[in-house]
């Protein structure tokens, strides 16, 4: 029998760097909150998914009229983002009563990933403990460091992207930890704790919204 699956939307931001009057996961794109698209991927994957959402506490009023208007028959829980991404999944991992289910983190404005990739990674990780969506690097790279810049090989680095997936057990013994600066994504938390990480494939235009040109991008694929 396969595990329950979950899913944890990482929502704490404010958007500063898109210069919007709300978060760039409440943005409307074609009519529609970002935030929305995110959730109904996850849907489109597994309809019995559990959702978990972590808000910024000034908009949980917000989360929730947004959550009665567009899924009144799910059963959707949220909690308070904490001061940052880590505290926020700490915040709603305690939302989740399963050591042997499967959990995925993923950032709420990701909302153009791809079924394929969200299965890939729950399908890793309930195999193997975890799996983190990865994809090449198209340009070129140089090492920034003590006033020199150095070429380095571009096929010995790979952009990370989320769901990041994970047993129940291993990540919330992970999250245990107390916090480090090291902790860019929730990968990194896990790796701390001892293990190494998997990577599998994931989906070019599983863009994270983070600048004003994102959302042409985000409004093309969206239509």
């Amino acid at each position: 029998m396969s595990a329950n699956k979950y899913i944890i939307i990482v929502a704490g931001g404010t958007g500063s760097r898109i210069n919007n009057s709300v978060p760039k996961q409440f943005i409307e794109i074609n009519g529609k909150p970002v935030i929305i698209y995110t959730i109904n991927r996850f849907y489109e994957f597994d309809k019995d998914i559990r959702v978990c959402i972590a808000v910024h506490p000034d908009y949980l009023n917000h989360l929730e009229s947004l959550l009665q208007k567009y899924f009144p028959n799910k059963s959707i829980k949220f909690t308070k983002g904490g001061e940052t991404r880590f505290h926020s999944v700490k915040n709603a991992l305690a939302l989740i009563n399963d050591n042997d289910g499967v959990i995925g983190i993923h950032d709420a404005a990701r909302p153009m990933v791809s079924v394929e990739t969200i299965q890939r990674c729950f399908d890793t990780a309930q195999k193997t403990g975890n799996a983190t969506p990865a994809i090449p690097v198209n340009e070129s790279l140089r090492l920034v460091a003590e006033n020199k810049n150095t070429a380095v090989l571009r096929s010995n680095y790979r952009i990370i992207q989320t769901p990041q997936c994970f047993q129940a057990a291993l990540i919330k013994k992970a999250f245990e930890q107390g916090y480090n600066d090291g902790f860019t994504d929730d990968a990194s938390v896990l790796e701390k704790a001892g293990h190494t990480i998997n990577l599998v494939e994931g989906n070019t235009e599983n863009i994270k919204i983070t600048y004003p040109a994102d959302l042409i991008i985000a409004q093309h694929y969206l239509k």
